[in-house]
């Protein structure tokens, strides 16, 4: 258990940021009403729905990224390493590729339980989401989820070869608190393809809920090559 002084650290951050954040789109790292309702109406179409995730497309067309010429940089082993990703996206030489980024937090696990609710022709009030029945499912306050789905594996074992950080503010390399996997792998000829999970704790690096920052990842191919994909926690709730 964590001594209630750290808690109560943590629970001050949160509400500040979530105070300087409010007018503008931010992610959110902790719920409260305003955002609830919001995310909920939107569910429900008695308003515009909230955007509640960010999916960086990384599938290659036409020699280049579908997200655009920016969404990958090299990070590490120089350009190549990206032009040889455009140039053969598919080739088992150069291991696995990701093929999509999405990054989500509480109100997109919220909008997931709206629409249960609603394809259960049940309403869903703000009261009862941030209850704990509901609330105990969702993030941990403060905890960002970033789904990688990735194509190419050579083995299920492979997929914990990933490296995968968020570079803070300082330059700091952050490594996810946990890792999981979706229940969706499945082998395609001699390549396995599924969606890694890590979460993170992003405001305890100091980045904020309206920052810019850096998704830096390596495949499990033994290569120099590590990659930087430019992420916005402004663009979601």
């Amino acid at each position: 258990m964590r001594h209630s002084t750290s808690v109560s650290a943590l629970s001050v951050a949160l509400l500040g940021v979530l105070a300087l954040s409010a007018p503008a789109l931010a992610w959110v790292p902790k719920l409260e009403d305003t955002t609830a309702k919001n995310v909920i109406d939107g569910v429900y179409a008695r308003r515009d729905a909230v955007t509640t995730f960010l999916t960086v497309d990384l599938n290659v067309k036409d020699g280049a990224f579908v997200s655009g010429p920016t969404a990958v940089t090299a990070f590490d082993g120089g350009a190549t390493c990206v032009s040889d990703w455009l140039t053969a996206p598919q080739d088992p030489k150069q291991g696995s590729r990701p093929v999509t980024i999405t990054l989500s937090g509480q109100a997109d696990e919220l909008a997931f339980q709206a629409q249960q609710a609603r394809n259960n022709f049940q309403n869903l009030s703000v009261q009862d989401a941030l209850g704990a029945d509901l609330s105990k499912g969702r993030l941990a306050d403060g905890e960002l989820r970033v789904d990688i789905a990735v194509s190419g594996l050579p083995s299920q074992q492979a997929r914990g070869a990933y490296l995968v950080r968020l570079k803070g503010t300082d330059g700091k390399l952050i490594a996810p608190e946990r890792t999981s996997y979706v229940n969706d792998f499945k082998q395609t000829g001699d390549t396995w393809s599924g969606t890694l999970v890590y979460y993170f704790q992003p405001l305890k690096a100091g980045i904020g809920a309206s920052d810019k920052t850096e998704l830096l990842l390596r495949t499990e191919a033994d290569t120099a090559c590590a990659y930087s994909v430019p992420v916005d926690l402004a663009a979601f709730q």
